[in-house]
């Protein structure tokens, strides 16, 4: 049974899929209003400020980012893990036409209030401190090839999978992501 989600629910996940889009600056009240079907007053009743609005959807994002995260197989080899974590940023690129929002906020930091900035370190730090726990794992049972610190090789590769978001969206692809991935793994042949 599919619950009808509220005003709130509706503008929150519309102006996500807008950021993944366009970012901070490529969206308006208007935008929303017209996708929702309110009134742009409706939607200050909720988001007094634009900075409100993408604070709350960076944080929501990020729930939703992290709880997927927690959903990866604890007793997977760090490879498998790995695979996983790159599958499930995968899925946000859609059809090609959106990339991670906090990614598109990263490229519009000049222009983002100081709050905002901060949920979106913080969401790249978190995802980073997975990652480092897999690197970590995957050094000690020697599935993922890296000559560097588990925190290194974990920035790295968030690095390259945030690029390779942007190169998919750019050709149309997610082959770039497969190949970030495969680019962490030992070799079957030896």
């Amino acid at each position: 049974m599919e619950t009808t989600k509220t005003v709130r629910e509706q503008i929150l996940d519309h102006a996500i899929s807008l950021m993944m889009l366009r970012g901070y600056n490529g969206f308006s009240y208007r935008d929303l209003s017209d996708l929702v079907g309110v009134k742009t007053s409706s939607i200050h009743y909720y988001f007094p400020s634009k900075d409100d609005l993408v604070l709350e959807a960076v944080h929501a994002y990020t729930r939703e980012v992290q709880d997927a995260v927690k959903t990866i197989d604890a007793g997977l080899p760090a490879e498998g893990k790995l695979a996983k974590f790159a599958k499930m940023f995968g899925r946000t690129l859609g059809d090609g036409d959106h990339i991670c929002l906090c990614g598109m906020l990263a490229a519009d930091i000049e222009t983002l209030p100081e709050p905002v900035r901060l949920a979106v370190q913080a969401f790249f730090k978190a995802n980073e401190a997975c990652l480092t726990q897999i690197f970590a794992e995957g050094a000690s049972d020697g599935t993922l090839a890296t000559s560097a610190t588990p925190e290194q090789a974990a920035r790295a590769f968030f690095a390259a999978l945030q690029g390779a978001g942007l190169a998919s969206r750019l050709f149309r692809t997610k082959s770039r992501l497969e190949e970030v991935e495969a680019s962490f793994k030992l070799s079957k042949q030896k």
